[in-house]
């Protein structure tokens, strides 16, 4: 009792209660310390009475005695200092526990007692004692058990993080450890290049990321600091010092190369003087070479950091993001705001110290001149002080072409459009008009980049004239001014200084204009309206919510109470605002006024439902623990089970984008499996049993909503159609124009004789027939046999193997391997053509020789002998000097321009190659093909091939002939430099070669890794709200950044190692500069000084030239990754022809509408069960068939097959006496109509989605508005036929979409019409419309339905049965019925007969 008063007593459990037994703290710190404690204190007066008696003489101090007194004292003093310990740092830990404190006070007494009871002894003259051997036994076996805890404790700690250091670090990046000289030269990068050049790299060879350069670490400080600049200003400031001292390191350099030439003229300088001016060259090369790569390394690294920080900025914003919001900002421009925008904004952080650094650079350059040609420097000031305005007017007028971003967005969005409703376009044949939207965006975004590129290159022009101005102005001011080598080469090595900032600064100010406008950019997207985030009962009180903060109010009056474990149903008409009801439960809408609370944590089934790319499992799990009776419970539930069945890794089965495998239904039940397994307080359900069988409905009704289901004690939220459910809910709310205008039980209602009550009357006949099945039947009607259109289901020899194996359906972006195949380079210059190439090899070639004479014409005029202090024929060689300058100018300007026209030419081919290509691909290539793989071809990949690729020739081309250039140059001057040119030059080629193999990797490995953020990014906006809806955001956020720091992986090696490239290299060609500057000391009195000048002023650019040449050849072949990552997609399977030019049909084909099929069998991948099985029936003219059967019957199989989304494996469909296979797929899908099951509309006006091809008059347009009931809601918006559709038409109600898609079959009018499934989401008054509509409007088409209630199709001329891919009943219905088949039992089960 004492003890347990004093330690906590939970603390005792531990120790019996447990699969590891071990002596809790609280005894080992007070039984343990004192039981040998208490034995010394009960002994020690007994022993003391002892020596009393027995006295043997006393014994001296021995070195032993002074041990053991030492050693006692010491662990006395120990007690003491573990009490202080425990009194000043673990005050708060012992404060119910004081025990802790009472143990050292007791051993520090125990121990100076065991010290007097050893002198005690040694007084009395006791030399061995079994009284302290005791003690001392009792002592060290109770210390024991806490020293194995400390040990154990130790041990977990240490190997903790060391696990942790090890799962941080699998890795680790190699610059954390490298030394200092390894840090400025870069050499810590060179294992890597080592291992790519052996053997192609691979993500795991990468190393981990740095944890400062981790989403984690920039985010959080971002959040902290909200200020970009801020959290990076350090870094700045050290790149800004690093770029100074660049600027130093060039001014003490043109000192040096002027005192070098000063010496080669003065024939009486000793040779040591040569010798140091050469050293003092080459180590100052260096120095502006290390400099220089440091400043670009640490640029390059902020500029990754703020790429990281936008992308993770934009994914937070995007799950916050408001309806309103998301309808001006889609999908497609949120990619393109993490892929081109990022870009711009990390070229600014590189190039945006020039703007302010190059105007140093260009004063610092004039300073020298003024120094060397005295006032006619002021002609070189006045013409860069034209190039500046020049400059800054080229780059105002390139950032007004920047609406290229505009229309790029443009693209992107409808790309991305395109690729999410593929089905529909090519059930439509709509490819050709999307194909010209898409074309019509592309050309604006070319036009743009034309008249851009064309303004660069007039800023290129008047760099060439500024030597032409100085000189010419120094030699005719006065006479008596000599241009002598000193003068012409120091002034000309000034000038070619001058040039770097002269053409950095357009570039700069060019990137300082993309970045503001990137910035307007992304501000506008974060300033778009973000959601509150608020959450107590679901109440609303007199709530009026809109969608945006300026829109009309589409929800007016709402007063709602929902008592805790109610059923609530939301009944009214298509668009009076039910699912808007359950969008401001969310907190999803605007609130305009009014109260409303939500208690306790929501689960959302939203009307379409949102699937995830991911196993069927994680699906419903959705990134909770997996509790197996639970999560099995919940699959019989929601009628899952059987479809597991048909899946071949069962719930490990891969679901395809947007559950592009399974059938409506499928998903419903998937998306309310998530929801019920998440055990939430309230249910808000949006319609969740519209796309399910009649009968599967009453099953998930009973078995999850109803009130003897697995939610009955939450409270719920209903949306339905169904009027069988009403009954049983608690209480109903009738919706009607955004009103609640009734609200009371269903009895309540009924017995007010309102308009619900006799709607209810009205409908309630056919409903109930229909929906009344016998509950004791298994459900087995699932509905879909999609799902082994792309997967195969295990056959035994497979059952061995991994399920996820078997499962997988969508194939990750690969990576090539090796270097860019020639013949990538081949098809690039052949969208070119030679009609352009070779004007651009004549032009660059005229350009380097005009230049070479330029030059020499110089040297020649330094050389000039100097009569009677005059130089003759000075106008002369002026206007030749000009004349060669103009020429260059000239020549410069053509190359540019051409190649960027060339380089345009190219990516429109190669996007129209891309475009094309995507919209060939059958069905099945979308299903397997993640859209991110697809978008990140389209937006990134392009925009390397319009501006990346041209760049990156035009600076190669430049180069290579400026090389040879100075290769005559130096040679001419120096015919031994050959000796060093020929050796660097191979060592040079070796390096590349060396290099390249691991850069054009990096680059593959970097865009692979890139597409998985776009498809993540693409699923998380499309599924926001159900993501905020079950509060998973920090589950995302977590993906989001992994997946970002996975691409950052590859991209932080990609820019180092251009800067191991760089330094390595530069200093190679600093040796060249010594060479020549030895080679010029030692043949002084052979070599004028002329050609001097001009050697050295030239082999001084040698570094640069050659380091240049690498980089952008390396960058051509990083880029024409790209090339070949846009042709990848050239080579798989295709459709059939679109037309077939040698088949015109007439143009009123099918004019009767029969349709015959014979023999007609259909896989979806050879190898697989037939889906249907040599089917032969014919459909006579204006005949109304209704296709019924269980799933897997291949009812969806026989539309896809009419369609010709999946071509005949055998047998043929005729329709009108034509074989389908042998027309054109879009003459086929023109010519026939389908309403399919999930209605997609795409952003645009109303008209374009109903008649994108312009086919239609407005009158037309309407009378299908009229009959689809849609006339008095359009004509009700401000916009009319104008009326401006979001993405995916989210501004209208899902039912008011199929009333659209209703309206595009009324429009076409063809003599063929499919209808799947397509009055799922519409009331029953308006389903009873549009039956009739359907009735009279298609009264002499030929109607085929895939009917999943059968009462829509009771009075259809001929009913199909199908099973298993077999025909197996076919008549009337009431002869069907007669004869007591397979139909008999299908509608006794629905409650028909």
């Amino acid at each position: 009792h004492v003890i347990s008063g004093m330690c906590d007593a939970r603390d005792w459990n531990l120790t019996w209660f447990t699969p590891n037994p071990d002596l809790t703290q609280c005894f080992q710190h007070t039984v343990l310390v004192w039981f040998p404690c208490v034995y010394l204190w009960l002994c020690a007066p007994f022993y003391f009475l002892y020596l009393r008696f027995h006295h043997h003489g006393r014994i001296s101090i021995s070195s032993l005695c002074c041990a053991k007194t030492a050693l006692g004292l010491c662990l006395a003093s120990f007690g003491l200092l573990e009490m202080i310990y425990l009194l000043v740092k673990r005050s708060r830990d012992i404060e119910h526990q004081m025990v802790f404190l009472l143990s050292p006070i007791i051993r520090s007494l125990t121990m100076l007692l065991a010290v007097f009871v050893i002198h005690l002894e040694r007084m009395k003259g006791c030399r061995s004692s079994l009284f302290l051997f005791l003690f001392w036994t009792l002592a060290v076996v109770c210390s024991l058990v806490p020293l194995r805890a400390n040990i154990q404790a130790v041990v977990e700690e240490v190997s903790n993080t060391l696990l942790t250091y090890l799962s941080l670090k699998q890795n680790p990046c190699p610059v954390e450890d490298a030394s200092f000289l390894s840090k400025i030269l870069f050499w810590w990068f060179s294992g890597l290049v080592v291992k790519g050049y052996r053997s192609p790299l691979t993500a795991e060879d990468l190393w981990s990321l740095r944890e400062k350069d981790t989403s984690k670490k920039i985010i959080s400080d971002l959040e902290r600091e909200w200020s970009m600049q801020c959290a990076k200003l350090q870094q700045w400031f050290s790149s800004k010092s690093l770029n100074l001292l660049n600027v130093v390191s060039i001014t003490v350099f043109i000192s040096s190369h002027s005192l070098l030439l000063g010496f080669v003229r003065d024939e009486d300088a000793p040779l040591w003087k040569g010798y140091l001016f050469a050293f003092t060259m080459f180590l100052l090369s260096c120095l502006q070479s290390l400099f220089n790569h440091q400043y670009m390394y640490a640029c390059f690294t902020v500029g990754m950091r703020v790429k990281t920080a936008v992308m993770g900025l934009v994914y937070r914003k995007s799950l916050v993001i408001s309806s309103a919001a998301r309808r001006t900002c889609t999908v497609g421009e949120i990619v393109n705001l993490v892929s081109a925008d990022t870009q711009k904004l990390m070229d600014f952080v590189v190039y945006f110290n020039a703007v302010w650094l190059a105007p140093i650079e260009i004063g610092l350059c004039l300073f020298f001149l003024w120094q060397h040609l005295g006032p006619s420097a002021l002609a070189g000031i006045a013409t860069v002080i034209f190039i500046f305005p020049l400059n800054g007017l080229i780059a105002k007028m390139r950032s007004k072409l920047q609406v290229q971003m505009k229309y790029m967005d443009g693209r992107i969005k409808l790309m991305n459009e395109i690729l999410s409703g593929i089905k529909i376009l090519k059930f439509y044949a709509w490819e050709k008009a999307f194909k010209e939207r898409v074309l019509g965006y592309r050309e604006n975004e070319l036009k743009a980049l034309k008249k851009s590129q064309i303004l660069y290159s007039v800023g290129t022009f008047p760099c060439v004239q500024i030597a032409f101005a100085m000189f010419g102005v120094y030699v005719l001011i006065d006479e008596k001014n000599i241009l002598d080598a000193q003068k012409v080469f120091v002034s000309m090595a000034l000038i070619n200084i001058l040039k770097t900032p002269l053409s950095q600064l357009p570039f700069a100010m060019s990137t300082t204009m993309q970045a503001s406008l990137t910035t307007l950019h992304i501000v506008t997207f974060f300033s778009g309206f973000s959601l509150p985030t608020d959450g107590d009962s679901v109440v609303i009180e007199n709530g009026t919510f809109s969608w945006s903060r300026d829109g009309p109010p589409c929800l007016r009056r709402i007063s709602v109470k929902v008592p805790h474990g109610s059923l609530v149903a939301v009944v009214g008409h298509v668009g009076s605002g039910k699912s808007s009801l359950l969008s401001a439960m969310l907190g999803e809408m605007e609130k305009k006024s009014g109260n409303i609370t939500v208690k306790g944590s929501v689960a959302y089934v939203p009307q379409q439902a949102w699937i995830q790319n991911a196993t069927m499992r994680e699906n419903v799990v959705f990134g909770q623990e997996k509790k197996e009776s639970w999560y099995q419970s919940v699959l019989e539930a929601c009628a899952l089970l059987p479809d597991l069945e048909i899946l071949p890794a069962r719930d490990a089965t891969e679901i395809g984008e947007k559950g592009l495998n399974l059938s409506g239904g499928q998903k419903q039940r998937v998306s309310l499996a998530r929801a019920v397994y998440r055990k939430a307080d309230t249910y808000l359900l949006d319609d969740p049993l519209s796309a399910v069988d009649a009968h599967v409905g009453q099953h998930i009704f009973d078995r999850v909503i109803g009130p003897k289901g697995i939610l009955k004690n939450k409270t719920r939220v209903l949306v339905t159609h169904g009027l069988s459910f009403l009954p049983q809910a608690d209480l109903i709310l009738v919706m009607a124009d955004g009103e609640i205008t009734e609200s009371g039980s269903y009895t309540e209602l009924l017995n007010r004789r309102s308009t619900f009550s006799d709607f209810v009357k009205t409908f309630a006949g056919n409903e109930h027939k229909e929906s009344s099945t016998h509950r004791g039947e298994p459900v087995n009607e699932l509905h879909h046999i999609k799902a082994i259109q792309t997967m195969k289901p295990l056959s035994d020899s497979e059952q061995e193997q991994d399920l996820e194996e078997v499962g997988k359906l969508t194939e990750a972006d690969k990576a090539h391997t090796g270097r860019v195949k020639l013949v990538m380079y081949v098809e690039y210059f052949r969208t070119i053509g030679l009609a352009l190439i070779i004007p651009i090899v004549f032009l660059y070639a005229f350009q380097q020789a005009a230049s070479l004479g330029y030059n020499y014409w110089l040297r020649l005029w330094a050389d000039d002998p100097v009569i009677n202090g005059t130089q003759a024929h000075v106008d002369v060689k002026l206007a030749v000097f000009g004349a060669l300058g103009f020429a260059q100018g000239i020549a410069i300007f053509g190359t540019t321009v051409a190649i960027s026209l060339g380089g345009i030419i190219a990516s429109r081919h190669l996007h129209l190659d891309l475009l094309n290509n995507v919209l060939h691909s059958p069905m099945s290539f979308f299903e397997s093909t993640p859209s991110g793989n697809l978008l990140n071809r389209f937006s990134k990949e392009i925009d390397a091939i319009d501006c990346m690729i041209p760049d990156g020739f035009k600076m190669m081309l430049g180069y290579v002939f400026k090389l040879l250039e100075v290769c005559i140059i130096v040679l001419m001057a120096t015919p031994f430099a050959g000796l060093v040119i020929l050796p660097l030059m191979l060592f040079y080629t070796f390096i590349q070669s060396f290099y390249v193999a691991t850069s054009c990797q990096l680059r593959r490995l970097e865009s692979v890794s890139r597409s998985p953020i776009y498809t993540h990014f693409n699923e998380t906006v499309q599924g926001a709200s159900v993501i905020r809806a079950f509060g998973e955001q920090p589950r995302f956020i977590l993906q989001a950044n992994s997946r970002v720091d996975h691409n950052q992986t590859s991209y932080f090696p990609r820019f180092v190692a251009t800067r191991w490239l760089a330094v390595n290299l530069e200093f190679l060609g600093n040796l060249l500069v010594l060479a020549a500057a030895i080679l010029s000391v030692m043949g002084r009195a052979t070599l004028s000084p002329g050609i001097v000048g001009l050697a050295m002023s030239h082999s001084l650019q040698v570094t640069g030239i050659l380091s240049w040449i690498v980089r952008a050849w390396t960058d051509v072949e990083n880029n024409i990754v790209s090339v070949e990552r846009v042709k990848e997609y050239a080579d798989t399977p295709k459709e059939a022809p679109w037309t077939l030019e040698n088949r015109s049909l007439p143009s009123a084909w099918p004019q009767t509408g029969t349709i015959e099929f014979q023999e007609y069998g259909l896989q979806y991948r050879k190898g697989l069960d037939w889906a249907l099985k040599e089917i032969t029936l014919s459909v006579r003219e204006r005949e109304k068939v209704g296709i019924v059967g269980r799933t897997g019957a291949g009812k969806s199989s026989l539309a896809l097959g009419i369609f010709r989304i999946l071509e005949a494996a055998k047998g043929q469909i005729y329709i009108d006496r034509v074989d389908i296979a042998e027309i054109g797929l879009q003459d086929l899908r023109s010519r026939i109509t389908i309403i399919p099951q999930d209605p997609v509309l795409f952003s645009g006006s109303l008209r374009m989605n109903l008649d994108p091809f312009d086919g239609y008059s407005d009158e037309e347009v309407w009378r299908a508005l009229e009959l689809a009931h849609l006339k008095n809601f359009v004509s009700g918006l401000p916009d009319k036929l104008n009326h401006e559709c979001s993405e995916g038409g989210e501004n209208l109600s899902l039912g008011q979409r199929q009333l659209v898609c209703l309206a595009r079959a009324l429009l076409r009018k063809t003599k063929i019409l499919v209808l799947d499934e397509a009055t799922a989401a519409v009331d029953l008054e308006t389903d009873n419309l549009i039956q009739s509509t359907i009735r009279t409007q298609f009264e002499d088409c030929t109607v085929l339905t895939i009917a999943h209630r059968l009462n829509t199709i009771m009075d259809y001329t001929r009913v199909i049965v199908m099973d298993r891919g077999n025909v197996t009943e076919m008549d009337s219905p009431a002869n069907l019925i007669a004869g007591r088949g397979q139909f008999y039992w299908m509608c006794r089960e629905a409650g028909l007969v």
